[in-house]
């Protein structure tokens, strides 16, 4: 298979590195590129930027300079929300964004990030690199030019910030919510009114009340967003995204152009940072969440008549987007077989063992 000729040679660049030897492409006269990746995120999100910009400094290494990778923030070459674009047009070679902010082209953009209700971190990087899921997202981009890699995933996140408590699906009918993808139309079913934003406007909006609630991530990220200061009450868990990934999103008339090696070194350092970045959030998000409570965040779990109405509108969204969607159809009967499987084996392995933790030290 094509990936394990890739962990092959990736393996093999990783040994000459790690034997202190100059890397063979420098060795070998491979020419010089530089390449420009335009992100949907900010700079003082020292999490998701920070995932990409070791991803750039790797490539680097890994090519002994002479592949550079220059990153960009959001706003400093094309706007936040209009990365995919600019990859598809050929503005920049590259993009790091989310691909559900793109749903608007076709639903089946949502599966590279999370859908509602769907797979948890594990189960994500699963379908991604072993079931069959980045065969079928290749598929789906090659319409647009564009091909995809995972470069970090936040677990599963928080619900957001709100004014007011969330009591019953009725306190749900008019609310102005910052919630990105799928999520919005779902909760569009129970009355919400869902605006897309991007991670710097959302301080602002919430504070002048043009939003009564926003989710971002967790709450590494909520902290330096300063979400806490304009609303109080945090929820938990975001069932719209179990596992959600960020991607990095390639023109393929750009990557048909890089040397071999220089693809090989790409993935090496995308891998690397998808993997980073799970370690970044579990490290530092429960600290993050201490000093939000002790702040005075009001940690919260939606009623269950929420969740439910919430996972039967979901159900009702995948029925009519893949009446609509011949693409989003044929990824989503892969997608949710895969789902079951995950659901069923993770009852037995991390489920149990996590409830089983939990309930031990709460008894110290």
């Amino acid at each position: 298979m094509q990936r394990r000729k890739f962990l092959s040679r990736a393996g093999a660049a990783g040994g000459v590195l790690a034997a202190g030897a100059a890397p063979a492409i420098a060795q070998t006269g491979t020419p010089e590129i530089r390449w420009r990746i335009a992100s949907s995120y900010p700079k003082s999100l020292t999490s998701i930027f920070g995932a990409m910009e070791m991803l750039t400094r790797r490539v680097g290494e890994l090519t002994g300079g002479r592949f550079n990778v220059t990153l960009h923030a959001a706003g400093e070459l094309v706007p936040a929300l209009g990365v995919f674009d600019a990859v598809q047009k050929g503005t920049v070679e590259a993009g790091h964004t989310a691909s559900y902010f793109y749903i608007g082209k076709d639903p089946a953009f949502g599966f590279h990030t999370a859908l509602p209700f769907g797979l948890n971190m594990r189960a994500q990087n699963a379908w991604l690199y072993e079931g069959g899921g980045q065969e079928l997202l290749d598929e789906f981009y090659a319409d647009y030019d564009v091909m995809s890699m995972a470069v970090g995933n936040t677990g599963a996140q928080m619900a957001g910030w709100y004014r007011k408590e969330i009591k019953s699906v009725n306190d749900l009918k008019g609310l102005k919510f910052r919630v990105g993808g799928l999520a919005g139309m779902v909760l569009q079913k129970l009355g919400v009114v869902p605006q897309q934003l991007a991670a710097g406007d959302l301080y602002p909006a919430l504070e002048k009340g043009v939003i009564d609630a926003a989710e971002f991530v967790g709450p590494l990220d909520d902290e330096k967003l300063g979400l806490f200061k304009v609303a109080k009450y945090y929820y938990a868990p975001g069932w719209w995204e179990g596992g959600a990934s960020l991607g990095l999103f390639i023109n393929r008339k750009a990557w048909a152009a890089l040397p071999p090696l220089y693809q090989v070194a790409m993935r090496t350092a995308a891998a690397e940072a998808n993997q980073w970045l799970t370690v970044k959030y579990d490290t530092e998000n429960p600290q993050a969440l201490r000093r939000l409570v002790a702040g005075g965040a009001q940690l919260r779990s939606f009623p269950k008549d929420v969740t439910q109405a919430s996972y039967t509108a979901a159900n009702e969204l995948f029925d009519e987007m893949s009446a609509k969607s011949p693409a989003f159809k044929k990824i989503f009967a892969h997608w949710s077989k895969f789902r079951a499987e995950q659901v069923m084996w993770q009852q037995f392995c991390d489920l149990p063992f996590d409830n089983m933790m939990s309930g031990l030290l709460r008894k110290k």
